[in-house]
């Protein structure tokens, strides 16, 4: 790669990277309490069966 593709590879990357970054960052409590969610609802139905 020459000199002048590599900063220019950067500026056209260094957005994309810090969106992806932001919205995994701010995502990954939402992605970590729905999650949880979901292994409630099923041990609520695990327990709910045993109970039949």
């Amino acid at each position: 790669m020459n000199e002048v593709g590599f900063p220019a590879l950067i500026a056209n990357l260094g957005f994309p990277i810090a969106i992806t970054s932001y919205l995994l960052i701010r995502f990954e409590k939402r992605i970590s309490d729905l999650s949880e969610a979901i292994n409630a609802l099923k041990n609520e139905i695990h327990n709910n069966n045993k109970k039949r």
